[in-house]
């Protein structure tokens, strides 16, 4: 078949990102074509740009703080939403029709309302053409507390998601597999985020050897790496209280993604609460990329899977998550964790027998002693990490993934 994955964003390293690459992957392995319909995509990604689409878009902002900005019912919203929507159809069917493609992929697209006139364009082409379709699901509005007041009720009840007889859903968690049903009346099936098991790990090679000297880090330090971006969602100020505790001279916290994604003041909440607790924070997200290659000003700039292997700890105190990307990585490069018991990790992560050193909101004398003693006992680690390993071999491996999206394409022809 030829498959086109659409979506407000498929660049870079976020979770969405990512996972499309890998379903992107399997698919091919199974021998389908893919294709690409996005508001930034990345430079080598074959398919269709389509800027008005990105959850950034002007329009999309506009509406977007109109339709959350009270929750006061308002006609002129409503038509403006379907005004933009006729707008969007335009491009997205010829993306359809240039690349002939016969099965969609919606990512995130009915999930997440930060696009709603796209929601309402992608839902009126999949009754125009009758495409099958299966929307991959990674956060429902009503997770989120900004959405929840708004002038758009309807709306959201309409498109987010939609209820149709060609499109099915995929969801990230039980949690909202279970909400999905009560809220919505539909099924979905739980598609954990996976990783490529089956490849080991990269190792520390000639390129990256280098990465501890390029952030100031000495052969001895302790390198804590944070691999998340900077929202408020990802709990960091657990983070630096952690490496407080530890109170060791050695431990560094690097974090390796971008700050701004929704702002920036939870930023300079960290670097005041840094500097406060004495805690050496490492902000490295301009040399590190979803790919090497070489900064403006000539600098080495090292891929994500770089950081993993000089690591000697990682934080992973998030307060929310969908599932857990950084987790799975995590996981997948062996290395020792400390990680807050977020609703998704406690329904379908935890129970699976993964060992971490584990808090609940709040981090304790018992996590910080068992976070010092892997530190300084690396060699106790091994067996630890590599159960977790053997556990995400069998739960969020590609062959996984394979089987549940082989089921899901197999049902088209039993329509």
């Amino acid at each position: 078949m030829r498959i086109g994955f659409i979506s407000t964003r498929l660049a870079g390293t976020d979770g969405v990102s990512l996972e499309t690459q890998k379903w992107a992957h399997v698919l091919r392995q199974m021998g389908h074509d893919i294709f690409y319909c996005a508001g930034e995509l990345d430079d080598e990604t074959d398919g269709m740009l389509i800027p008005e689409i990105h959850f950034q878009d002007s329009a999309a902002q506009a509406l977007g703080a109109w339709a959350f900005g009270g929750n006061l019912p308002d006609p002129t919203l409503d038509r403006a939403l379907q005004e933009r929507a006729e707008v969007l159809k335009r491009p997205l069917r010829q993306f359809l029709t240039t690349y002939n493609i016969n099965y969609v992929i919606l990512q995130n697209i009915f999930a997440i309302p930060m696009q709603l006139p796209l929601a309402q364009a992608m839902t009126e082409l999949l009754q125009e053409t009758g495409l099958p379709a299966l929307a991959h699901n990674h956060d429902f509005y009503w997770e989120r507390e900004r959405f929840l007041t708004n002038r758009i009720p309807k709306f959201l009840d309409t498109y987010f998601p939609p209820d149709l007889p060609n499109l099915r859903h995929a969801v990230i968690n039980t949690i909202a597999q279970r909400d999905l049903k009560a809220r919505r009346g539909l099924d979905s099936v739980f598609i954990p985020n996976v990783f490529d098991f089956a490849t080991p790990p990269p190792a520390i090679d000639a390129y990256s050897a280098d990465f501890r000297q390029a952030i100031g880090l000495r052969d001895d330090d302790w390198l804590i790496l944070q691999p998340t971006r900077v929202i408020a969602r990802k709990g960091i100020e657990l983070a630096i209280e952690l490496v407080a505790r530890l109170d060791d001279p050695r431990a560094k916290l690097v974090i390796t993604h971008h700050a701004g994604d929704e702002g920036l003041d939870y930023w300079h909440q960290l670097q005041r609460q840094a500097d406060e607790q004495g805690v050496d924070l490492r902000y490295v997200a301009d040399i590190v990329g979803d790919a090497r290659g070489m900064t403006e000003d000539g600098r080495k700039i090292y891929a994500l899977w770089d950081t993993y292997p000089h690591a000697d700890f990682v934080t992973y105190p998030s307060l929310y998550e969908g599932f857990g990307n950084a987790l799975i990585e995590t996981i997948y490069f062996r290395q020792p964790a400390l990680v807050n018991r977020y609703a998704v990790y406690a329904a379908d992560i935890g129970p699976l027998g993964f060992r971490f050193a584990e808090i609940d909101g709040a981090v304790t004398e018992e996590s910080v002693a068992l976070a010092r003693r892997w530190l300084e006992n690396p060699a106790e680690t091994g067996e630890i990490v590599n159960h977790n390993y053997r556990l995400g071999q069998r739960y969020f491996s590609y062959q996984t993934l394979a089987d549940l999206l082989g089921e899901q394409i197999k049902e088209i022809g039993r329509e």
